[in-house]
C-alpha cells in the first residue's frame, strides 16, 4: 500500500490535519501539516479549524489537543505512546506533594498528564519555561514539575529558586558524558549543544542549551558545520533538511542504557500504518471527561496568552 498517497487523501476526504513532533519518525514529519515542539503544537492545535487532529507524537501531546478542542476528534496512532516523564509524577503523589508546600504557584512541563495539568496553575514548554517563571511574582513561592532537569536549568538561569518534583525524561538522562567528550576530541571544531531536560552535567560542557525549536534555530544561524547534539535523535531529520551541508552526531548514550541510542521508544511506537489506520479508522480517540478538561485548560490558556 501506498501510505503517504492514502494518508493524502484521508486527510481532504476527512478535513484532517496532522500535527507531529519533532521527534517523530522522518517519512511522519514529511507528511505532516505541522511539525513542531510541544509550544507551537499546542498553538496550531489551538487554532486549527480541522475537523480532525491526528496527533502523530505521544499521549500527553494529543491530550492537550483534545483539552483545547472538545468539540474536535483528536485521534493518536499508538494509544501506547506515552511518555516516561509524565509517568514520573502521578496525580496521587503529586496532590500530596502540593499539599505539602500550600501557597506555592505550582508551574508543570507540558510533558505530563491531564490531571497534573489540572492541579497546575500554568502550564509551560522548554521553549518558553523561562518566561513563565518569571510571569510569577517575586514573593510567591513556586513548585516546578515534573522535570527536575528543567527546573535545576531555570533555577540557575533566573536565579530563582523553585521546590522540583524528582521526575525525568529516560533519554535525556541517558548521555554520555563520557563518550560525549570522546566525540569533542575526535571533532574538536564541533559545538555541543544539549536539550534543558539533559542532566547537569550534558549542560555543563554544552555551548549552547535551548529548547527543541532552539536547538534548530541555533544550529541555521550559526556559521560552525559541525554539531553534537544532546536530545531525541528524531530532531535530526529536520536539522539535517535545514543544513544540509552540515555534519550534525547524535549524542550516544551510556553502555547500560535500557534504550539502545538516544531515540525516546514511545515516539517511535508511531509508524506510517498506524498513522493511515487510526485516520481511516477514527480511531484510537483521545477522551477526557469534561470536569477534567475544564481544569486542565486553564493553566495551558495561561501559558497560551503569556506566549
Amino acid at each position: 500500500m501506498n501510505f503517504v498517497k492514502e494518508i493524502n487523501r484521508l486527510k481532504k476526504e476527512k478535513n484532517a490535519v496532522i500535527l507531529a513532533h519533532y521527534y517523530q519518525v522522518g517519512e511522519i514529519q514529511d507528511i505532516a501539516d505541522y511539525v513542531g515542539d510541544s509550544l507551537g503544537l499546542s498553538q496550531m492545535a489551538a487554532k486549527t479549524d480541522a475537523d480532525m487532529i491526528v496527533f502523530a507524537g505521544v499521549h500527553f501531546m494529543a491530550e492537550t489537543a483534545k483539552i483545547i478542542n472538545p468539540n474536535k476528534k483528536v485521534v493518536l496512532p499508538d494509544l501506547e505512546a506515552g511518555c516516561s516523564l509524565a509517568d514520573s509524577c502521578p496525580a496521587t503523589s503529586f496532590s500530596a506533594f502540593k499539599k505539602e508546600h500550600p501557597d506555592h504557584v505550582v508551574i508543570s512541563y507540558i510533558n505530563c498528564s491531564a490531571e497534573i495539568k489540572a492541579l497546575s496553575d500554568i502550564i509551560c514548554t522548554s521553549s518558553n519555561a523561562k518566561k513563565m517563571v518569571e510571569s510569577v511574582p517575586a514573593d510567591k513561592q513556586i513548585i516546578f514539575a515534573p522535570d527536575k532537569n528543567l527546573g535545576r536549568y531555570l533555577i540557575k538561569e533566573i536565579g530563582r529558586d523553585m521546590v522540583l518534583w524528582d521526575g525525568s525524561c529516560i533519554v535525556h538522562e541517558s548521555f554520555s558524558i563520557d563518550k560525549i567528550l570522546a566525540l569533542k576530541q575526535q571533532y574538536p571544531d564541533a559545538h555541543i549543544i544539549a536539550h534543558p531536560e539533559s542532566e547537569e552535567h550534558i549542560l555543563k560542557v554544552a555551548e549552547y542549551t535551548g529548547s527543541t525549536t532552539g536547538l534548530l534555530n541555533y544550529v541555521k544561524a550559526s556559521d560552525d558545520e559541525v554539531f553534537i547534539v544532546a536530545t531525541e535523535s528524531g530532531i535530526l531529520h529536520q536539522m539535517q533538511k535545514e543544513n544540509p551541508t552540515k555534519h550534525l552526531i547524535a549524542a550516544p548514550m551510556n553502555e547500560d542504557s535500557t534504550c539502545a541510542c538516544n531515540e525516546c521508544p514511545y515516539m517511535k511506537m508511531n509508524t506510517m500504518e498506524k498513522l493511515y489506520l487510526c485516520m481511516r479508522d477514527e480511531s484510537p480517540a483521545i477522551e477526557i471527561s469534561d470536569e477534567l478538561r475544564k481544569k486542565a485548560l486553564l493553566p495551558i490558556e495561561r501559558m497560551l496568552s503569556l506566549s
